[in-house]
């Protein structure tokens, strides 16, 4: 792209040097082809050119009429990059039916859209694994080392997600934080306690942990923190489903310190 305003452009590039966020995707630029008019001022584009696909979504306000002047529609990720087919069913579009070509990454998807999953806390953690290994089989970037430099980095991007989906829904502590993120609910993971009782809990257990003889004892009380965290996990779900917000951030805080509870155990052993 050459832009013919060397100042706006600095300004730009300035921005974006400061957008520290997680890789994202690219879309082709035949998206803002057809707003060419709308754009104040001259350019040129090659058709091998790439945007990324939120780009326009990350820019304030002063710069999003940059490229054109309506944001991508969830309709721009339901249409192959590469042959402009259309998905033939409703299942997440991470690869083409048509081509086979792997396509950039949806951030409208979610975790659970990704396995096909209903947005609930109890899952089949043995289906959630078939299906991951299914979708690695597609998306390794290995697959797709002979292909374009735009598939292989589509490739490393939807892969990299894939297994970010996989890890947080497999976890039961991270599947939780994750539905109460998407309830658009912030979980704050290093709020000091405040419950007695549960402070007085966590001294408990540290104090037994330290004096513990053997790693026998250490594995029984190993035991018993994940009895609790088991417990802890079935009131999150039963809170969940009966939107009662403040129990389930409770039962979060809970789990979260019998977890790292279980890991100091761990490094004992």
């Amino acid at each position: 792209m050459k832009i013919f305003n060397p100042q706006l452009w600095r300004k730009l590039s300035a921005f974006l040097r400061l957008d520290l966020r997680p890789p994202i995707s690219s879309l082709p630029l035949n998206f803002f082809h057809s707003q060419a008019s709308s754009l104040p001022f001259s350019y040129s584009l090659s058709r091998d050119s790439h945007l990324p696909a939120n780009l326009l979504h990350s820019f304030p306000n002063q710069f999003s009429n940059l490229f054109c002047s309506q944001s991508l529609s969830k309709s721009d990720f339901r249409r192959c990059w590469n042959c402009n087919s259309s998905p033939s069913t409703s299942a997440p579009f991470l690869v083409c039916d048509s081509c086979r070509c792997i396509q950039p990454v949806d951030p409208s998807l979610d975790y659970f859209r990704i396995f096909g999953l209903d947005q609930k806390y109890d899952i089949e953690e043995s289906s959630l694994e078939g299906m991951y290994k299914d979708w690695q089989k597609k998306l390794h970037p290995d697959l797709v080392h002979s292909k374009s430099k735009s598939e292989r980095e589509y490739a490393a991007e939807q892969s990299s997600r894939v297994i970010d989906a996989y890890r947080t829904l497999g976890n039961f502590l991270s599947r939780a934080i994750y539905l109460m993120k998407l309830q658009g609910v912030h979980v704050d993971e290093e709020q000091t306690v405040s419950n007695p009782e549960l402070l007085s809990e966590i001294m408990e257990i540290r104090e037994s942990v330290e004096e513990a003889p053997d790693s026998q004892a250490l594995k029984q009380i190993q035991a018993e923190v994940q009895e609790r965290m088991k417990q802890w996990s079935e009131t999150f779900a039963v809170a969940f489903k009966s939107k009662d917000i403040e129990e389930a951030l409770n039962a979060i805080r809970r789990m979260t310190y019998y977890k790292r509870a279980n890991e100091e155990i761990v490094k004992r052993l």
